[in-house]
């Protein structure tokens, strides 16, 4: 997520901080649908949808660095479903989490729990293995709330 030029922040909302995530995830969402008329409704269901584009971008020959915003807008979409669906809520990560997830933000569970959605969709991207499918990772992550958030 770093990298990006002052000018280009301007107008992109996926920043390097906790508090872009809801309106990077907002934006791609509508991106997205715009184009498409994907089915990105912030449900766990959806991100077999997620899984099926972090694919499509690896089997169409996309490069990481070309990929980026993308990836960036899935793993924001991925992080956004799990604090409206599992009671998470974004953070920016310190240094030392910084270091281990590679990424400036993350989402804290309700049991305190610190997760890393933007690292686990270039996973995704990167190996295409089913265990790094973020459905999968939705339905078996610790620390969820019982309760459905909206």
């Amino acid at each position: 997520m770093g990298g990006r030029t002052e000018e280009r922040r301007g107008t992109d909302p996926c920043g390097t901080g906790a508090a872009d995530m809801r309106a990077c995830a907002g934006a791609f969402v509508e991106r997205a649908t715009a184009r498409h008329r994907l089915p990105l409704d912030y449900s766990p269901a959806s991100l077999r949808l997620v899984d099926f584009l972090a694919d499509g971008l690896r089997k169409g020959g996309a490069d990481r660095a070309r990929a980026h915003d993308t990836l960036v807008g899935l793993g924001a979409y991925v992080g956004e479903v799990l604090v409206r669906r599992a009671g998470a809520a974004w953070v920016d990560l310190e240094e030392p989490q910084r270091g281990w997830f590679g990424q400036p933000v993350g989402v804290r569970m309700p049991d305190g729990r610190v997760w890393n959605p933007l690292g686990k969709v270039v996973n995704r991207f990167e190996t295409g293995a089913p265990e790094e499918s973020l459905r999968t990772f939705y339905l078996t992550l610790h620390g969820r709330s019982r309760r459905v958030a909206v």
